[in-house]
């Protein structure tokens, strides 16, 4: 690789700050065994001064949430002349603002979805903002991630205290249509989907608890869908990916339907490289290690404000190989 030090950044000043530090911590683990110099650099209020003083060369963004996956370190970064991993600004920034990010999707006619939004001046009337729009629906803050905030309502009862709760982590709220069906996670890297893997939560939804505890859900790789359906998500997570502009590794998440329809309900532009996170267990499967794939994701850094796409497809596809298996259709 042509990087000579490389900065790991972790921690952050988000909700996600403990999973971020698990996924740095990985990162840097996985980088060192393969041979880098790589060092930790823990951001907080005064980042910019660490990443004066550290001179990295690139930096491997393991950051979660608010000011770490939203834009605001990818243009610090910029503005600092620092390589990174992943998307650039303003695809962070689309992917982060769920509101845009469904916006987008509907331009590109991606199925996602029915849902509004809600804003605190909203609170003086719920029930006549809600409407007819129905039960159960899925209450969450606009800018979070890791199921931050999220809450399953059933009836007008439930509602109120879901978006009370949303509202203690973001000024904006958005109500989503519940789909009732198999939440399946698509791995983007670069320019194609590498898979997709079946979340089956034990008990409830796959909120922060069932998604960073160990044993609490299964997971199918591949998910149990028919050849076809499996194509068709591969298919429409791409889109989405493209859709934001996002470059290097993204993870869609999705539903589809008992009825058997497919919806997008989220982009992640910097997906969770913990040892229970999903991107890992997808790449695994397609035949690429950890260290691989950290790898991959670093081959990639510094293309993202380059105006040539191709350049960057390139370079993704020398590293991971052309030999790589492209996803087989499960044998359902």
């Amino acid at each position: 690789m042509k990087f000579r030090k490389i900065g790991v950044l972790l921690g952050g000043l988000s909700s996600e700050r403990e999973v971020s530090l698990r996924t740095g911590e990985a990162v840097l683990n996985a980088l060192r065994e393969r041979g880098h110099d790589a060092i930790p650099i823990y951001v907080d209020h005064d980042v910019d001064v660490a990443l004066r003083q550290e001179q990295i060369d690139v930096a491997f963004i393991a950051l979660h949430g608010r000011w770490g996956e939203d834009g605001c370190i990818q243009g610090l970064l910029e503005l600092q002349g620092i390589p990174y991993t992943g998307s650039d600004v303003m695809a962070s920034a689309l992917a982060m603002h769920k509101g845009k990010a469904k916006e987008l999707f509907r331009l590109h006619n991606l199925p996602t979805p029915a849902y509004y939004t809600l804003t605190l001046d909203d609170l003086q009337d719920l029930p006549g903002v809600h409407g007819d729009f129905g039960f159960p629906c899925v209450v969450k803050p606009i800018r979070e991630g890791s199921s931050v905030g999220v809450t399953i309502c059933g009836s007008f009862e439930e509602l109120a205290p879901a978006v009370e709760k949303a509202f203690a982590f973001d000024d904006e709220v958005l109500v989503e249509r519940f789909i009732a069906g198999k939440e399946v996670s698509v791995a983007v890297l670069g320019d194609r989907a590498l898979g997709a893997v079946e979340i089956a939560p034990r008990e409830g939804f796959y909120d922060y608890q069932n998604k960073y505890t160990r044993g609490a859900t299964d997971y199918f790789v591949p998910p149990r869908l028919s050849p076809e359906r499996y194509r068709g998500v591969l298919a429409q997570a791409l889109r989405a990916h493209v859709a934001l502009g996002c470059s290097g590794a993204t993870r869609v998440d999705m539903m589809v339907s008992d009825s058997g329809n497919e919806y997008v309900l989220e982009v992640n532009t910097v997906p969770g490289l913990t040892p229970t996170s999903l991107l890992p267990k997808i790449a695994d499967a397609a035949g690429i290690s950890f260290g691989e794939l950290c790898e991959a994701m670093l081959s990639g850094a510094g293309l993202t404000s380059r105006r040539g796409r191709g350049e960057r497809r390139v370079v993704q596809r020398s590293f991971v190989g052309e030999d790589r298996r492209e996803p087989a259709p499960p044998a359902h």
